[in-house]
């Protein structure tokens, strides 16, 4: 379908290409509704890239008494771990159990009984000093004297909202990158008693590749739109609603901070959680919690002083490994849409999601990765007030259809067939036929092939450069600059897809290698 060429009368518009709308376009469209949703620059570039890529329980919520929101999320992690093989993956964490440090190893191993129950498991969680040692190296030893080991998920973010976009347009959902949101349509008709105009009716749309405009009617339309979603409801609602928390990582490479399983620490300043677990051949470390006050319409982008407070914590639980700036490889940093309780310290307020229904705009925020399912569901329970067909077609669904398995292939490295199923769905076979000469093997220091750049080149909506390195694979925050050093062989394979001149890539790339000097890179002291 070509960008032009939408229909412009729809049951339902979402906004927002992050992991919220995609799941709500599969959940409306899956039940017959036609949905169209629109992000105004790459799906996922928001918070839904840029996240701990954590697929998890949220142990730490059970301390706030967040009972529900927690077994939510337990089971929820149990349905895409086995729904979403390959994509969605079992991660072990490690707690080390040190004299003074809190919760002490009661508390701790009362939280997991509860957190086993949630998800209908037993497991052993508590291994003696010598023990803990051995499955996690290079901790600090000093005052140590067990340790807890506890089982949850990681996922590729990205990945994930493409994935569940793919299902979407599978049962006729329509998504379209680079598609702003400009304005809502109202009904004509005034309310005699307020004076307000009438009903958000509709939206409309500046494409931010050519500049054209359309305007489209909606039953009804759904701002899924995050740490944005205050800016879109200002002319429904003044009240502000939403408190913007930035998460900041580290990104460095596996063999300088080697790690088995994920190691969960409190921060030696403040007892907030830190995390440091192996990731797509990289090892992550994340992440802050502070107010960000910048502009939203800009990438967000990691302070010195988050920096600085991220390697005090590998100070802390890795004294011997001496890491320094020189070790990280890329930083990030997302934007959460927190909803705003007045708590004095961020890291307090619910991560539950919310939803209002103002004048015909739908408003979903908050939550979290891992309940992207139950979010939607609870968007289309509430969107049943205006489209009752929907009312007795809300049992929850597996997320993902099953797929045939792929065939054997003798040159695709270990662990790749179910990677990639878990990725590409049923597209995995035809990526893997797509493939070239040498395209099946991995781009060094990541667990990508070269394959997948091709496919995604051509099939996958890729309009910029940081469309494919930042988000379609993660070659941007995995390899030292972005990525620099293969970006040769990157454009002689995507060059020619993308159907771009020489001047084409050579603005792109100067344009991508800006952007990540400016947001990715390490903060100067």
């Amino acid at each position: 379908m070509s960008r032009a060429d939408f229909a412009r009368e729809w049951d339902l518009v979402v906004i927002g290409g992050g992991i919220t709308g995609a799941g709500i376009l599969l959940e409306a469209a899956r039940r017959g509704l036609r949905a169209l949703l629109v992000e105004q620059r790459d799906f996922a570039w928001g918070t839904s890239s840029r996240s701990s890529k954590l697929v998890h329980g949220g142990l730490r919520y059970l301390k706030e008494g967040q009972f529900g929101l927690t077994r939510e999320s337990v089971h929820e992690r149990e349905h895409l771990l086995l729904q979403a093989a390959g994509l969605v993956e079992p991660q072990s964490f490690a707690f080390g159990d040190y004299v003074g440090r809190k919760p002490g190893k009661r508390t701790f191993l009362a939280g997991l009984a509860i957190y086993d129950r949630m998800a209908g498991q037993r497991g052993r969680h508590y291994y003696s000093r010598e023990e803990f040692a051995a499955l996690a190296p290079n901790v600090a030893t000093d005052g140590l004297q067990g340790g807890m080991v506890y089982m949850d998920a990681k996922t590729d973010d990205a990945r994930l909202v493409l994935r569940v976009l793919q299902e979407a347009r599978r049962h006729g959902g329509v998504a379209l990158n680079y598609m702003a949101a400009e304005a809502l349509l109202r009904a004509d008709a005034v309310d005699a008693a307020t004076g307000e105009a009438g009903d958000v009716g509709g939206v409309r749309l500046r494409d931010g590749l050519s500049g054209t405009q359309h305007e489209v009617r909606a039953r009804l339309v759904i701002n899924a739109t995050g740490a944005w979603a205050d800016q879109l409801r200002a002319p429904q609602s003044t009240a502000i609603r939403l408190r913007p928390l930035r998460g900041s990582h580290l990104v460095l490479p596996a063999w300088r901070l080697p790690l088995a399983q994920a190691i969960s620490l409190m921060h030696p300043a403040d007892g907030r959680p830190v995390f440091a677990y192996p990731w797509e051949g990289v090892t992550l470390v994340g992440t802050t919690d502070v107010d960000h006050h910048d502009d939203l319409s800009r990438e967000a982008a990691i302070t010195r002083a988050e920096c600085g407070y991220l390697l005090a914590a590998l100070h802390a639980q890795f004294p011997q490994l001496h890491l320094t700036d020189s070790d990280i490889i890329a930083t990030y940093a997302g934007v959460r849409p927190v909803i705003d309780s007045g708590k004095a310290d961020p890291s307090k307020e619910t991560r539950d999601h919310a939803l209002w229904l103002e004048h015909g705009l739908l408003t979903v925020t908050g939550g979290k990765l891992t309940t992207f399912r139950v979010i939607a569901l609870d968007a289309l329970k509430l969107a049943a007030t205006r489209l009752p067909e929907l009312r007795d077609k809300l049992t929850p669904q597996p997320v993902f259809a099953a797929t045939p398995p792929l065939r054997y292939l003798p040159d695709l490295p270990a662990g790749q067939a179910q990677r990639l199923q878990g990725r590409y769905g049923a597209d995995a076979q035809a990526l893997i036929d797509a493939a070239q000469a040498d395209e099946l093997s991995c781009i060094a220091g990541t667990e990508t092939i070269w394959a997948q750049l091709r496919w995604a080149a051509r099939h996958e909506e890729v309009c910029k450069l940081k469309d494919l390195l930042l988000r379609r694979s993660r070659i941007g925050i995995q390899l030292r600059g972005g990525g620099i050093d293969i970006l040769p062989r990157i454009r002689s394979i995507c060059q020619q897809e993308l159907g771009w001149s020489d001047q084409h890539w050579d603005e792109e790339q100067a344009a991508y290698l800006a952007l990540w000097s400016a947001h990715y890179s390490v903060p100067k002291p």
